[in-house]
């Protein structure tokens, strides 16, 4: 009766669902080729989704959208899966597809389920179903995501993720690899001492030869959060190889282009924002010709938008050397006596870290219990991880102290020897000390300067 009816076999599975219930494509694929051999199915095809929840939109199950179209084209007179949710968890997408097989006179079945689309009443409790599965879907994913939040707080690798260069897992913690700690380390050094990625990998491969990292792995130190001991959501997690102070320089630095396929070096490139729009100035150069017919390079920082989206300042990279050489001292004291400390009497008393991470673990407890809504959970998430990520802001004492330590660097005959170096320590020395060459939106010159603390 059966012999001639093409069906086709769904079959899906989701990372969480693999993560929590061990299900598995291969025994979807047995049951539901059993039952077709038993019933006398010609199977026209095999569909797999393999790590795509069905809560998901439908247009990100390509098998799904493959069947569809194969539906179109009546090469499928019936789809077999296992159990509604691993055909729908999502009604809209349900309804959209019960659509196109009515059209093509294509029905579906469960093989561990009774349903019938077929009648009014089958049909809702199809939907009823749906419903449930689809809040379930979504209490189950809050809940891993309660759990992954808790795990990353606490410094812990979550499911089937890999320790980046540098780092090893142990114990489910990640901690700092010995083998190649020192390599990350002298790696970091040499960046922050010449603000030059290129030339780093070039300084590890040459001292490091064959035990050298690839470039790709050199260049994700400076672009991983983890190396400064954060997540992707900015919370504390594991031990970090680069202070706060260094990422935040990095978060800048590597937003503007340091090299021209000359190789010339951009002493202000990533310190430079535009007043306008906010985008970082880019270094670019032209050849010039004098009224002597010498020919030169004329160097300067423009924002990109200046050519597409709004007028905008030019600056010449002489120009902006000649201002700090001639105003940097005079820009010093002034930030001296603003850090300058004074008392704060009634201040609040600073909550630890360890406080913090100790109300972060009883918040998530009360969440994966269901003590506590979602919507309490997210909003006290957000004020504890903002407070943690705080206790890595500088204290008012330390930047009063960075800032004495600038201003040592502007004495005696600091400008001598200044004009000695070569372009790569001057970019350095300007890159330790400022953190953004201020422009005036008005004027298009620069306005003042501020420093790194």
């Amino acid at each position: 009766m059966n012999a001639n009816k093409r069906c086709a076999i769904y079959i899906r599975v989701s990372t969480e669902e693999q993560h929590l219930n061990g299900l598995s494509l291969p025994a979807q694929r047995l049951a539901l080729e059993e039952y077709a051999q038993k019933h006398g199915y010609e199977i026209a095809g095999i569909y797999a989704d393999e790590g795509i929840s069905a809560r998901k939109s439908m247009t990100r199950r390509k098998e799904l959208l493959r069947l569809l179209e194969d539906i179109k084209q009546d090469k499928i007179d019936m789809v077999l899966v296992t159990k509604l949710d691993r055909w729908f968890r999502n009604i809209k997408d349900y309804n959209i597809t019960e659509e196109i097989l009515k059209a093509h006179n294509c029905h579906w079945k469960t093989i561990f389920e009774n349903y019938d689309s077929s009648t009014a009443n089958g049909q809702m409790v199809i939907n009823i179903m749906l419903s449930v599965n689809q809040a379930e879907c979504d209490r189950t994913s809050e809940r891993i995501k309660a759990v992954f939040d808790y795990k990353r707080s606490k410094g812990m690798c979550v499911t089937g993720m890999c320790a980046p260069y540098g780092y090893i897992i142990e114990n489910g913690y990640i901690k700092k690899d010995p083998a190649v700690r020192h390599i990350v380390e002298d790696a970091i050094n040499h960046y922050f001492a010449c603000f030059s990625i290129r030339s780093t990998v070039q300084f590890i491969t040459d001292k490091y030869g064959d035990e050298a990292p690839s470039r790709c792995k050199i260049d994700k130190i400076f672009h991983n959060p983890k190396y400064a001991g954060i997540n992707n959501e900015g919370v504390p997690y594991c031990e970090p190889y680069l202070t706060p102070e260094q990422s935040n320089t990095l978060l800048k630095s590597r937003q503007a282009k340091t090299y021209t396929s000359s190789g010339h070096i951009y002493l202000f490139s990533s310190l430079i924002t535009c007043p306008i729009c906010g985008c970082k100035f880019s270094g670019r150069q032209r050849k010039r010709t004098r009224s002597d017919g010498s020919v030169y390079c004329d160097t300067r920082y423009n924002c990109m938008g200046k050519f597409k989206y709004h007028p905008g300042a030019s600056l010449r990279e002489c120009s902006i050397e000649s201002y700090l050489l001639d105003n940097i001292n005079g820009t010093v004291q002034p930030a001296l006596i603003e850090y300058d400390l004074s008392p704060q009497p009634h201040s609040k008393p600073v909550k630890s870290a360890r406080s913090l991470n100790d109300e972060l673990d009883r918040l998530n407890t009360m969440y994966q219990k269901g003590r506590i809504s979602e919507t309490y959970y997210e909003s006290e998430y957000k004020k504890l991880s903002s407070a943690i990520s705080g206790l890595n802001s500088p204290s008012p004492e330390l930047k009063q102290k960075k800032m004495s330590a600038i201003s040592q660097k502007f004495q005696g005959d600091w400008k001598e020897l200044y004009l000695k170096l070569d372009n790569t320590h001057k970019r350095a020395f300007w890159k330790q000390i400022i953190e953004e060459i201020n422009v005036d939106p008005g004027t298009r010159q620069i306005s003042s300067v501020t420093f790194t603390l």
